[in-house]
C-alpha cells in the first residue's frame, strides 16, 4: 500500500526551503514510491486543511529559488489566537491528518515548529522534522537550512559598507538577525573583518568599545565597522535584567520557571532597540559620526547559496529515508559533517548559545577583534 505523507514549512522563511522540500519529495516518490501532499502556510493551512498537490511537475525548477512554494505563517496550533482568547486546536490539527489518510507528517521550521511537532508526536502523529534558521538557533545540528545564505548576504552587506565607512570616516553599525544567539554575526563579522562584533552571549561594555573606536583612529584607521546582533546587549543592561529576574522571583515565589523566562522575555522585548542606544552613546563618547544599517528580513531574501541547497537536499532526502523506515519523533540534522537523526525531545529541552571557547570566537580575538569583555 503507497504510503501518504504531508509536507508543511513552518515559522519565518529562508532560503533552501524549496530545495528541502524538493530533496524530501524527489526520494519520496522516485525511490519509496510515497504520495506527497503539501499543506499551505504552514500548521494554518494544516488546520484548514488547505492541500496542495505536489505531483507531476509540481517539484520541478525549485531548487534555486528563495522563499517556499507552500508558504509559511508562525501559527502554532497549540496556541491559535480566537475571539480575544488563545484555544489549543491540536485535536484539530490531528483530525486534518487522519481525514487525509496520512501515514506521516514532515515539518520544515525552527525552534517552535520543533515543539509544535513534538506535541502533535504526543498527540500520535508520525512525525519528522528538518532544522531551518537563518541565524543557527536549533540545537543539535551543526548548521541549519538557510544560515549559509544569511550569512553570505550579512557578509557582502559589510563588504559594501567598508568603503563608505573609510570614506566618510564614520562609525558605520549592522545590525544582523539574533535575538538570542551570535552565531550569524559572529561568522559574517569575522567573514567581512569586522573590528568590533558583539553578541548576545558576550555582554559588551560601552566603555571598553570606545575605548578600542579611539585607538583606532590614534592609529590612522579613520572608521570603525560594527556587527551587531539584534539581541545583543550592555554590562549594565544584563545587569539591570538579572536584577530584575531576582526581584520577580521575590514577588512571583511561586511561579514555574517557564513563567519567569517568559517574564523575562517580555522584560527584554521592551529593550530591543539598543543599537540606536549604542550609536548615540558611542558617537557622543568618541566625537565620531555614527551610523546604522539594520539588515532585517534582507537575510531572508534571495536564492540560497549553493552551500543551502546542499544540505536542504542532504536533509530532505535523508528525511525521506526516514519516514520510508518507519522512523519518527526525530529532526534530521548534521553533527560533526556526518547526517544525524535526533530525537525531537530532546531538541526543545536545550539551546545553542555560542560557546565561549568557540573556535570562531578565539580566531577573531587573534586578529584583533573587539567584543567589548
Amino acid at each position: 500500500m503507497t504510503k501518504k505523507i504531508g509536507i508543511l514549512t513552518a515559522g519565518s522563511d529562508c532560503p533552501g526551503l524549496n530545495a528541502a522540500i524538493r530533496g524530501f519529495g524527489k526520494t519520496a516518490a522516485s525511490i519509496h514510491g510515497m504520495e506527497l501532499v503539501g499543506f499551505r502556510d504552514g500548521f494554518r493551512g494544516l488546520l484548514a486543511n488547505r492541500t496542495v498537490d505536489l505531483g507531476g511537475s509540481a517539484l520541478s525548477n525549485i531548487l534555486t529559488a528563495g522563499g517556499t512554494i507552500l508558504g509559511t505563517t508562525r501559527d502554532e496550533p497549540h496556541k491559535i489566537e480566537e475571539d480575544g482568547r488563545v484555544v489549543d486546536k491540536t485535536d484539530q490539527a490531528v483530525d486534518v491528518y487522519k481525514a487525509n489518510g496520512l501515514d506521516a507528517l514532515v515539518c520544515i521550521g525552527g525552534r517552535e515548529t520543533m515543539e509544535v511537532a513534538h506535541r502533535l508526536g504526543e498527540a500520535g502523529l508520525n512525525v519528522v522534522t528538518l532544522p531551518k534558521s537563518a541565524v543557527n538557533d536549533v540545537p543539535l545540528t551543526d548548521m541549519t537550512i538557510g544560515f549559509d545564505t544569511a550569512r553570505m548576504i550579512a557578509t557582502e552587506a559589510i563588504d559594501r559598507l567598508h568603503s563608505t565607512a573609510n570614506s566618510t570616516h564614520r562609525i558605520i553599525i549592522v545590525e544582523i538577525m539574533g535575538r538570542d544567539v551570535g552565531w550569524l554575526t559572529l561568522a559574517a563579522g569575522i567573514a567581512a573583518g569586522a573590528d568590533v562584533v558583539l553578541i548576545p552571549e558576550i555582554p559588551y561594555n560601552i566603555e571598553k568599545l570606545t575605548e578600542a573606536i579611539l585607538a583606532r583612529n590614534q592609529a590612522g584607521k579613520m572608521f570603525s565597522i560594527v556587527a551587531v546582533a539584534e539581541g545583543a546587549h550592555s554590562s549594565e543592561l544584563v545587569a539591570f535584567f538579572e536584577r530584575s529576574l531576582k526581584m520577580n522571583q521575590q514577588v512571583h515565589q511561586g511561579q514555574s520557571t517557564e513563567e519567569g523566562r517568559e517574564r523575562m522575555a517580555e522584560l527584554r522585548s521592551k529593550y530591543s532597540g539598543e543599537t540606536l542606544m549604542l550609536a548615540n552613546r558611542l558617537e557622543r563618547n568618541t566625537g565620531i559620526e555614527s551610523r546604522i544599517t539594520i539588515l532585517g528580513y534582507l537575510l531572508r531574501g534571495g536564492a540560497p547559496s549553493a552551500g543551502d541547497r546542499v544540505l536542504a537536499t542532504q536533509l530532505g532526502t535523508y528525511a525521506a529515508d526516514l519516514v520510508s523506515e518507519g522512523r519518527f519523533g526525530l529532526m534530521v540534522g548534521v553533527q560533526e559533517g556526518k547526517t544525524a537523526s535526533i530525537p525531537i525531545e530532546d531538541v526543545i529541552q536545550k539551546e545553542k548559545p555560542v560557546p565561549p571557547d568557540h573556535p570562531w570566537l578565539n580566531s577573531a580575538r587573534h586578529v584583533g577583534t573587539v567584543f567589548g569583555d
